[in-house]
């Protein structure tokens, strides 16, 4: 991993390549390097990748927050930050340039969502779950088991219903133009408490934990029915309470375990895969606008590209790097951190499902579910979302999803 390719390098020497060459000309650099990576080969990178972005002005600069993300921890969960930016200025040959801000130095996972709103960063990055609070309308990705599987997730992604039920609506209310996204499904991640326990197979051994929960108002209905007891937390501060055992877990995918370094202070990864984990990136509706036609098909050619690349990167990642798999591959996160995988039976998640979901709890669901219709235009946004989901067979894998441009019928 890079990480592991850049730990000799310290901080001070990288600090220096970034004032030199700036923050997202070192870190596209550094993310597309291969094999020992010195000081002298990544400042030789650095400078090449800094000439070819400023050999000419551009007619726009992008300001990229991108919450917690950086050239490290996108190689654990690939959600095609930087391949985006890469793509986007090569495309339009530097018209638009890319300022690329990771590391929560501009933004973090709650409030990326209102700095781009607002304007003061152009495209962000963060989960839709994380960014409901300030965008209510991506509660509609989070209906308790809308989606069977991950292959289903990109399946929607690609599909050009998802214009009308996802990406529509967010720009008509939330001045959000949503490009792509990763996709994982959610499940619990339990602490330190739980290392010596039997690993949980079923939903009604964890009946009376406190588990975290993320900005999403869907997710905390389902894990109510499920008698998870939902206790917000900011995802900075998961870690800390999985490590003194505040709380006894969380509600993430696996992905997210490993690259936020929660891995040492989760003993088992629970894939329940009750509601969605995407970790998307979208851009300010108004400033897409703004742009001209030819530069606004740039972005959405790149925005495909990038879905392709992640749909494929962050499904090889999942087993090789990440370790989300039953046996587990020697030398991965989990494998490193002794970090227990529990891959749910059919017949656990279908109990799970009849605990929480919509087709088997309506009431439970109604109020939020007519509220998600009306800002839709009246559609049926659950049975939208839940029929496309179900047009591929169930045991369709991820990497097998046919690609499409959504935006074109």
């Amino acid at each position: 991993m890079l990480s592991d390719k850049l730990k000799h390098l310290s901080r001070r020497d990288l600090l220096r390549l970034t004032r030199q060459y700036g923050i997202t000309s070192t870190l596209l650099a550094a993310g597309s390097m291969t094999g020992l990576v010195s000081m002298a080969r990544l400042a030789e990178a650095a400078n090449s990748t800094y000439d070819k972005r400023f050999k000419s002005e551009p007619k726009v600069t992008l300001k990229f927050g991108a919450a917690g993300f950086n050239e490290r921890n996108l190689l654990i969960e690939r959600a095609g930050c930087l391949q985006f930016a890469a793509d986007l200025e090569e495309r339009t040959d530097g018209a638009i340039r890319v300022e690329f801000i990771g590391s929560n130095q501009i933004c973090g996972q709650l409030d990326c969502v209102k700095k781009t709103q607002q304007g003061i960063v152009d495209i962000f990055a963060a989960s839709t779950q994380n960014s409901a609070g300030g965008a209510p309308y991506l509660n509609v990705l989070d209906y308790a088991y809308l989606f069977p599987s991950r292959a289903a997730q990109y399946y929607f992604l690609y599909h050009p219903g998802s214009e009308k039920v996802l990406r529509e609506p967010l720009r008509k209310r939330h001045n959000l133009h949503f490009l792509f996204s990763h996709a994982e499904l959610r499940g619990i991640q339990l602490g330190l408490k739980w290392k010596d326990k039997p690993l949980v197979t079923s939903i009604g051994e964890l009946a009376g934990t406190k588990n975290r929960v993320t900005g999403t108002q869907l997710g905390r209905i389902a894990m109510e029915k499920m008698k998870l007891n939902p206790t917000p937390i900011a995802w900075e501060e998961t870690l800390d309470g999985l490590k003194q055992g505040l709380i006894d877990g969380a509600e993430t995918w696996a992905s997210a375990v490993a690259y936020a370094n929660m891995a040492p202070v989760v003993s088992q990864v629970l894939n329940l895969e009750f509601f969605c984990g995407t970790e998307h990136t979208a851009m300010n509706a108004a400033t897409f606008d703004k742009l001209d036609g030819e530069l606004q098909d740039a972005v959405m050619e790149s925005a495909y590209l990038t879905q392709v690349h992640v749909q494929a990167a962050n499904e090889a990642a999942l087993v090789n790097t990440v370790g989300f798999s039953d046996p587990q591959l020697p030398n991965t996160i989990f494998a490193r951190t002794g970090t227990r995988v529990s891959m749910f039976s059919e017949a656990a998640k279908r109990e799970a499902e009849e605990m929480c979901s919509p087709e088997f709890q309506p009431a439970d669901w109604e109020q939020w579910r007519e509220r998600l219709n009306d800002w839709a235009g009246g559609m049926d946004t659950y049975k939208t979302i839940y029929d496309i989901a179900r047009e591929i067979p169930k045991d369709t894998l991820p990497e097998n999803v046919e690609p499409r441009r959504w935006w074109k019928a």
